[in-house]
């Protein structure tokens, strides 16, 4: 096989090799090409398997409007200053070999062509993006299931919980409430709402922010507003019979009555029906022309519950479901609930094999496998299966034939362990096969310092089938976060902030 080097040293003054110096150059380049892995999204499933692919059989592009990857379980400690924004990204860029990396929007999907047509994030411009495979981990987006009021008001009063500028917006938020009701011209009725804070979900995010939201306004609030501790107000609402579904039932109902030991008005089996602007109206009549109402003074906003009450309110972090991201929906490949169908080999199908999709955003067909939940852990053991069928098994298919379909894997040993340093045990603990195998891993949710619950009552671990609360899963949750990080500087940053 000729190299580049070599090719790049003939010249047309050798005639005896039939050809001229460029037919050489491009003869070499089509020896040497690696396929190419295009790979969609950042997260969990994205960044895993785009550090995981062998970069000296694969040219690897990333397109993602996030330029870092996010580590998720601790986005609640961010939003109200337990840790800070940096501790807990990680820069795309510092992927190893990455070939390139757009920061855009997937915006449409051309499957005959095997080309990503892409948005610029900065100006809009458009280009488009040649695969030979494309993994698709675009992830979902919060739903608001149409509820009136909450996209309208989203970004002001009410606030998603997902990606890092939402934990900025959070956090800015809750101490302009806290500023807002310090003045002294607020009235009484203001100032109650103003410190009225709601968490729609109930979920690890949603109980992990209100723990983390409490443990704030404890600590800091009353030692920087100590007047106002009085007045503050902190709601939990979830539309579902309990909290923490996926957890045994023991630590669901622990979780529940810690948060009920510490005043913290619980919501169950009730949805919000909406979220309304109102306002005040002012004492003399004038015409408010701030807001440009006639003969109203300042506004406030409303939460209504399916049970008739209302609730006026400062804050509202809304994390109460997935919808499927736009991309997804126009894509044209099949869908199931909004998400991408594959087989048990993670592969579209009618794709040839040339296109996969994991994490939130994939589903498995009818009789393919069963759906897995949508969580971080999914999506890294989908990404180190996919990665380890790239590495091993397509590294020998002709790329160019078209027409041809990729040949299914061998064996792969599904990703067990949490923790890469142990990823050797996953051979030994585990029976191989050529489809993906989801293990369960266990499940935890910190509730502020020195509490929390670790359920691993199903754990697929060599672990006892245990449920444990309190301090042991507050050291559980810490540890095992804190040991998945990526970088040094991360692992050295996030103690020094705890």
């Amino acid at each position: 096989m000729y190299s580049s080097k070599i090719a790049s040293s003939f010249t047309t003054t050798n005639p005896r090799f039939g050809m001229t110096a460029n037919m050489i150059r491009t003869f070499a380049t089509m020896q040497t090409k690696r396929p190419r892995v295009v790979i969609l999204g950042s997260g969990w499933g994205g960044n895993t398997l785009a550090r995981r692919i062998n970069k000296d059989l694969y040219d690897v592009r990333l397109i993602s409007p996030a330029n870092h990857f996010l580590f998720t379980p601790l986005l609640p400690s961010t939003a109200v200053g337990t840790l800070e924004f940096r501790a807990i990204q990680e820069p795309v860029r510092t992927i190893k070999g990455l070939g390139e990396y757009y920061q855009a929007k997937a915006t449409g999907l051309d499957t005959e062509n095997q080309v990503v047509k892409c948005q610029d994030l900065f100006k809009g411009h458009e280009f488009d993006v040649k695969y030979d495979y494309l993994c698709i981990s675009a992830g979902n987006k919060t739903n608001t299931f149409n509820t009136p009021g909450i996209a309208e008001r989203e970004g002001k009063e009410v606030f998603f919980l997902k990606h890092l500028y939402h934990a900025r917006q959070i956090r800015n938020r809750v101490l302009e409430c806290f500023e807002r009701a310090s003045n002294a011209n607020i009235s009484a009725e203001e100032r109650s709402r103003l410190l009225s804070f709601i968490v729609v979900g109930g979920g690890p995010t949603s109980c992990e922010f209100t723990s983390e939201l409490y443990d704030f306004l404890q600590e800091d609030v009353a030692k920087w507003y100590p007047e106002m501790v009085k007045d503050v107000k902190l709601t939990l609402v979830e539309a579902g019979p309990g909290l923490l579904g996926s957890f045994h039932k023991s630590l669901a109902d622990y979780y529940l009555k810690k948060l009920q030991q510490k005043n913290i008005d619980v919501k169950l089996s009730t949805a919000v029906t909406g979220v309304e602007e109102r306002w005040y109206p002012s004492e003399d009549g004038r015409v408010d022309t701030e807001h440009g109402e006639d003969g109203k003074g300042h506004h406030h906003t409303v939460a209504s519950f399916a049970d008739g009450t209302e609730l006026p309110f400062g804050t509202m972090v809304w994390s109460a479901g997935l919808a499927p991201v736009k991309f997804i929906q126009e894509s044209g490949l099949e869908l199931d609930r909004g998400k991408v169908l594959v087989d048990r080999y993670l592969r579209v199908p009618g794709q040839n094999g040339r296109i996969m999709a994991l994490g939130d955003c994939a589903i498995p067909a009818e009789g393919e496998g069963a759906p897995l939940p949508p969580t971080a852990s999914v999506a890294e053991q989908q990404a180190y299966y996919i990665g380890d069928c790239l590495n091993l098994y397509y590294k020998d298919f002709d790329v160019s034939a078209m027409d041809q379909e990729v040949p299914v894997p061998g064996p792969v040993a599904p990703a067990l362990m949490p923790w890469q340093g142990a990823e050797f045990l996953n051979k030994i603990l585990v029976k191989s096969a050529p489809e993906f195998q989801y293990k369960n891993r266990g499940a935890m949710a910190a509730m502020g310092f020195g509490g929390g619950v670790s359920d691993l009552t199903k754990t697929d671990l060599p672990a006892p089938k245990v449920a444990t609360s309190g301090a042991a899963a507050f050291f559980m949750w810490r540890s095992a976060y804190w040991t998945k990080q990526l970088s040094w500087s991360n692992m050295i940053l996030i103690p020094m902030y705890w």
